[in-house]
């Protein structure tokens, strides 16, 4: 018997195929093909973890009462260390008991976030260009979303003057996410202070993504919501730790902020999960108390590449500013060729992987995100590629 007639929810149709699910369709059939693929699309970090994070892994193992359902607001352990590490990258006092929450990956704390506190017809601002669950976490949770669109000529930041007072008078939620996946763009301390005045004016929930606090380059810091005085009364900040400790597949992240908005997600999740195994908390310890040396370590090593690309398609024709945060390049696409079709003639042409900017929203065409994830030789060897296939960028 076929069940082929039983329709999937509607808030399940409405949403596009997730560009990186349909990425590895096209990486799948480039390879059956036997073409050597150098893979920068998603933001998936080379290498292992640090080898004193997997010996706490390893350590955490023989626990025996690890091994048992994990307490669902995470092990205290944990919960301590995710504040006294906000204590010190930013001189914020967090309680653990109620302002920090473990979670499986920032992705599905910000999406279920969105299905904690959005009724259907909430209006919810959400950035465009976006990482997709910022938009689509209020998708599923039947929001009526109002996009902030996002210009280069403005650097990428939000324009608060341009939102219309009734939208923001009835807008519940704004999501933003600065240094930002995937422009790349950085906002100064200024910007998180207009935040957090609008949002108080408003009564809106601020809910901040700062998933690439730690790979920033050339001395610059990114800012903290909970830095800005009163940030904390009416936001909540996103962590992740797969980016710079290497456990993307680890799936471990954490939110911090308002404890209202945190119990309300604890309370969804009660209900979802049963949280993080704790033998991976145990291990995400270990990565949050490393010494300030592997941050540095890390640093370069993007800086490095960062450097070694923008150089290199400079002389194709790119001139790619220096960015100051993110793992990650913003690049146009050449003239007269929208997203979708140059990523797709770089698979096809070169073998090179990139993520089209339109899959972060209609804001995002006429750009490519490059992921800085493979060493000096196969970004060599990319850029090779290019020369070879006649692949420039000239300037209108």
């Amino acid at each position: 018997m076929s069940l082929d007639w039983i329709a999937p929810a509607e808030r399940l149709s409405a949403l596009p195929p997730y560009v990186f699910a349909r990425l590895d369709e096209l990486k799948t059939q480039a390879r059956l093909q036997g073409i050597d693929l150098i893979d920068l699309g998603m933001g998936n970090p080379d290498g292992s973890a640090p080898q004193p994070v997997i010996d706490a892994a390893i350590s955490a193992f023989k626990t025996p009462e690890y091994h048992g359902y994990p307490p669902f607001e995470g092990t205290a352990s944990f919960r301590n260390t995710i504040t006294d590490w906000y204590r010190r990258r930013y001189g914020v006092e967090l309680d653990a008991d109620g302002e920090a929450l473990p979670l499986l990956g920032s992705k599905e704390g910000l999406t279920h976030l969105a299905l904690a506190y959005v009724n259907p017809g909430d209006v919810v601002l959400v950035p465009n260009p976006a990482y997709p669950p910022h938009f689509r976490g209020p998708a599923l949770a039947g929001a009526d979303l109002y996009e902030l669109l996002l210009k280069p000529e403005n650097d990428w930041l939000i324009d608060l003057n341009a939102i219309p007072e009734d939208i923001a008078r009835r807008a519940k939620i704004l999501y933003f996410n600065y240094p930002s996946n995937p422009t790349t763009a950085v906002a100064p301390r200024s910007f998180f202070e207009e935040m957090v005045a609008f949002a108080r004016e408003y009564n809106i929930l601020l809910v901040h993504d700062l998933c690439y606090a730690e790979l920033s380059f050339d001395g610059y810091q990114p800012v903290s919501l909970l830095e800005i005085p009163g940030g904390k009364d009416i936001g909540v900040e996103f962590h992740t730790l797969s980016k710079t400790y290497n456990m993307a597949g680890w799936r471990v992240g954490f939110v911090v902020g308002n404890r209202h908005i945190i119990q309300g997600l604890r309370t969804l999740k009660t209900n979802l999960d049963y949280g993080i195994f704790s033998v991976i908390q145990s291990a995400a310890e270990t990565a949050l108390n490393l010494p300030d040396s592997h941050l540095q370590w890390v640093q370069d090593r993007y800086r490095n590449r960062r450097d070694f690309l923008i150089a290199g398609l400079g002389k194709l024709g790119w001139q790619i500013p220096k960015t100051q945060a993110t793992m990650y390049l913003w690049i146009p696409c050449p003239v007269g060729m929208g997203s979708t079709d140059f990523a797709l003639q770089l698979i096809e042409q070169t073998g090179i992987v990139v993520t089209p900017g339109n899959a972060f929203g209609s804001g995002g065409e006429g750009y490519v995100r490059v992921s800085l994830i493979a060493g000096d030789d196969r970004l060599a060897e990319a850029l090779e590629r290019l020369d070879g296939a006649g692949i420039r960028y000239r300037t209108p």
